[in-house]
């Protein structure tokens, strides 16, 4: 099948993937003086008298504005606002059918940092999450921490933090069949972006202790501290423990777990070889991996995953935003927080039972009927916790226990906790 033939015909014969439909009927003259003037008048002065009845009385308690300035979209790069509205339309799609949250597009004429942040922080009131997605690193950092400094509402940067989370499930799973403790793993990651540090906190807070991360000028590292911008010093405090210098191919050297979220090509079976044995990778460039599964299963590697559908092992934000923002909204966070974060990946990584885990299986499929409801649960259950000491403290603590102790996590974490208020 021509996924991108197909995708045009499919745009052009519904004229997009979105239109808005009532919740309540208007057929009589009761209903539209009820749903509309003079009735409507008495939920807007109970929402000016108490702001929290917004909740209860509007769509804002199940809402997401999806939020683009299309400055990186998906391999397409800077295509702007208006190319990007396909996009943004399909993953306010993918909020509804995998997570019923109600979700809509925002797609902005605007590239500049300050009038992002300040056009969020002036539609904010109508949504109860904003979902930040296609905005390049490293301005995405900055635009991300002043909304959220600015709102009392969760806002998550999906490139960075719902990649991290899915593949933090797979690396998971992936030394649970390996019966490896992460704190062992040696990592390396390809690409610097969004993604990529993302990737790199994440798996530091999973308690992966020994991780390089390379940029298409090569490792990251104390030799090159002169050139390096702000978001790329920043993680030479949690990277290259050894002050490793060179390309990816110097980088790949004895590696246990190979991350890429760069480019087509970019890992070799050569490289692959030079790698510590039963090496899992996981090549997420798309729409061409770093390199293709069967490639490196040639050169050795034991467990494979890419972004693709069309292979085992799919790492897919789908996975994660859907139930992050249910669980979020439904404990009413104000924030989404490392704990939440942590608490998702296990989740997630615990939906793949123990007699269904394989080479061939190290995270579930975005069809899974429990991947939202899951998470969801996880989700809200660390917010809540973290309410009566809301500074995100001991991430790496409790990833170690989680990471010595798989059974307590799994119980934590499965799908079929007790969650309060179902």
């Amino acid at each position: 099948m021509d996924y991108y033939n197909e995708s045009v015909k499919m745009h052009r014969s519904h004229r997009g993937k979105l239109e808005i439909s009532s919740k309540v009927p208007i057929r009589t003259t009761d209903d539209l003086s009820t749903a509309y003037t003079p009735g409507v008048a008495k939920p807007c002065i109970e929402i000016q008298k108490n702001p929290d009845e917004a909740y209860e009385l509007t769509i804002k308690a199940n809402t997401v504005a999806v939020v683009s300035d299309g400055s990186a979209v998906l391999g397409l790069g800077n295509i702007g606002g208006l190319a990007a509205l396909p996009v943004m339309e399909g993953k306010a799609v993918l909020f509804k059918e995998f997570g019923d949250v109600d979700a809509f597009p925002i797609c902005l004429s605007t590239q500049d940092p300050d009038e992002i942040v300040e056009t969020v922080i002036r539609i904010a009131p109508t949504f109860g999450g904003i979902n930040l997605e296609d905005i390049s690193a490293p301005r995405c950092f900055e635009i991300e921490r002043r909304i959220q400094e600015a709102l009392d509402i969760p806002v998550f940067h999906d490139d960075q933090h719902g990649t991290a989370i899915v593949v933090s499930a797979a690396v998971i799973n992936a030394y649970r069949l390996l019966k490896r403790r992460l704190k062992s793993i040696k990592a390396v990651v390809n690409g610097a972006g969004a993604a990529g540090a993302a990737i790199v906190k994440m798996l530091s807070a999973l308690g992966l202790a020994d991780i390089v991360i390379c940029d298409s000028k090569g490792i990251i590292s104390m030799d090159r501290f002169s050139e390096l911008a702000e978001d790329k010093l920043n993680l030479l405090g949690i990277t290259n423990k050894d002050n490793l210098s060179g390309g990816l191919a110097e980088a790949a050297v004895g590696r246990d777990l190979f991350i890429g979220v760069s480019a087509p090509k970019a890992l070799t079976e050569e490289m692959i070889k030079t790698m510590a044995p039963d090496a899992v990778i996981f090549a997420m460039a798309n729409p061409e991996p770093e390199i293709m599964p069967a490639t490196a299963k040639d050169a050795g590697a034991k467990i494979v995953g890419t972004g693709r559908s069309d292979f085992p092992n799919q790492i897919n934000n789908v996975l994660a935003f859907p139930g992050i923002f249910k669980g979020a909204l439904k404990a009413r966070a104000s924030r989404i927080t490392e704990e939440m974060k942590i608490a998702a990946a296990y989740a997630l990584a615990n939906l793949v039972k123990a007699d269904e885990l394989s080479e061939n299986c190290v995270i579930p499929s975005a069809f899974h009927p429990n991947v939202a409801e899951t998470v969801a649960n996880a989700v809200a259950d660390a917010w809540r916790a973290s309410e009566s000491a809301p500074c995100d403290t001991g991430i790496a603590e409790k990833s170690q226990s989680r990471d010595e102790s798989g059974d307590e996590a799994r119980s934590a974490t499965d799908g079929s906790t007790n969650e309060s208020d179902g």
